[in-house]
């Protein structure tokens, strides 16, 4: 269990948000499925990666991003300076909550079966494959679940409003004890 809550986090809402993320990454994002996450790749003008991190669809008009801790002011104000100067014309909002969620990186042959515990979603393969998100509640807090591993393992990352981060991590550990967490 890691704690990724420093992840950059930007919220991206509006009828034109694929469009402007299929114009701000290197790769496409017009055509990503609602309950899907897609890794992104950003860069400047001079050809150079600045930042990459995944985006969730949580519906047609609705995406959640995460950058890179380092950059995550940048990469929103780079966003903010194309939404406003670039493509004004686009209906596209931008928040940045990377205070607002406290989120942790559970990987390992084990994860599944820990979070099982602790989320009211199926996490089959079938139900929940490779680079799913979906809405879901943990310990019976409103939270979002990524299936995504930027370990090689079975992983997953898991977010709460804030407010519940310190109660979420030792409420995970306590419940990973049977599955030897750290």
């Amino acid at each position: 269990i890691c704690d990724v809550t420093t992840l950059g986090k930007i919220d991206i809402q509006g009828r034109d948000a694929a469009e402007f993320l299929n114009r701000i990454y290197s790769n496409p994002f017009l055509k990503v499925p609602v309950g899907k996450v897609r890794y992104g790749l950003m860069l400047r003008e001079d050809g150079i990666a600045y930042d990459d991190g995944t985006t969730a669809r949580l519906s047609d008009t609705h995406f959640v991003m995460t950058t890179t801790t380092a950059n995550a002011v940048s990469v929103f104000r780079n966003m903010e300076f194309a939404r406003q100067c670039l493509w004004p014309d686009l209906d596209v909002h931008l928040i940045s909550t990377t205070d607002g969620w406290a989120q942790f990186a559970v990987a390992g042959p084990k994860s599944r079966d820990l979070l099982q515990k602790v989320v009211d979603i199926d996490l089959s393969n079938e139900a929940f494959p490779f680079m799913a998100c979906s809405d879901c509640k943990v310990f019976n807090i409103p939270g979002r679940l990524f299936r995504i591993s930027f370990s090689g393992e079975l992983a997953y990352e898991v977010a709460v409003p804030s407010r519940y981060g310190d109660r979420l991590i030792r409420a995970l550990m306590q419940v990973g004890e049977e599955f030897d967490a750290v």
